[in-house]
């Protein structure tokens, strides 16, 4: 839903209740230092891809900005951003080559499903898609028959901590954004994909720091799930991303605030 200028208040109609996002995210950062090789291998392989596509300069590659604050914020080593960067752009005679794929699947109770990967073998990212989908309740979905349920959008994550909620909302609608979530940890604000660099300016700008800020599948509608199929969904998540070949994995489910407490309560 777009915005329109508020009036006597913010809408609360507005202002979205969707928690997979943060959930999803807690559920990772609970699991990080387990995968912190191949999380940070992910995210140099994003760098290689957008300094491939855009070139080394970071101020003239908005793509490849984003991408490297991403791993600077997941303590990637600087030398490690570095020798990503020129691999990708073919500083230095290497060079690096990888195949965008996008499966499409249903996990535990119909869950939709997009599935993101960036490899340099096929054969191997569709067989491990495949056996993490058919071992954790999932099964892949012919094309199309799920990405029609997805839009292409811009995403970027503002943690709550020294930011207020007008300050977010003045620098971020100002700026062309569609949608603004707020959450207990922060802020969730939906762009148009071609807007999402110009928002997440306004925001520095603003001076207002950003967790991430990325281009990603968002689903139009969300279905709420309850606890145990949520638990289902974060193994068979956890399991795709076990693959060196996935880089995102896409759903729509929602957790209402009830479910996400129990979530909670599962790791205390």
């Amino acid at each position: 839903m777009p915005w329109a200028e508020p009036t006597g208040g913010y809408d609360e109609r507005r202002l979205m209740s969707g928690h997979s996002k943060w959930a999803t995210t807690k559920h990772k950062k609970a699991i990080i230092d387990s995968r912190r090789a191949k999380s940070w291998a992910k995210l140099i392989k994003n760098i290689e891809v957008a300094a491939k596509l855009g070139g080394a300069d970071l101020q003239g590659n908005p793509t490849l900005f984003d991408a490297v604050q991403k791993a600077k914020k997941t303590s990637v080593p600087k030398d490690n951003i570095d020798r990503a960067v020129k691999r990708g752009a073919g500083i230095g005679g290497e060079a690096v080559e990888y195949t965008s794929i996008m499966y499409e699947g249903y996990g535990p109770n119909g869950v939709a499903m997009m599935i993101e990967c960036l490899t340099d073998n096929k054969n191997r990212a569709a067989a491990e898609v495949r056996t993490a989908l058919t071992r954790n309740g999932g099964t892949l979905a012919d094309p199309g028959s799920v990405a029609y349920n997805f839009s292409r959008k811009g995403v970027i994550v503002v943690g709550s901590e020294g930011t207020t909620e007008d300050d977010v909302m003045m620098a971020a609608l100002e700026a062309g954004a569609e949608e603004i979530e707020p959450h207990a940890e922060g802020f969730e604000i939906i762009t148009e994909a071609t807007d999402l660099v110009t928002v997440r300016s306004a925001l520095q700008e603003a001076g207002i720091d950003y967790e991430s800020a990325d281009v990603e599948f968002v689903p139009n509608l969300k279905v709420e799930i309850d606890a145990d199929t949520a638990r289902k969904i974060f193994r068979l998540i956890d399991a795709l991303e076990d693959s060196e070949d996935v880089q995102n994995v896409f759903t729509n489910f929602d957790l209402t605030a009830d479910v996400q407490a129990e979530l909670e309560n599962d790791d205390a």
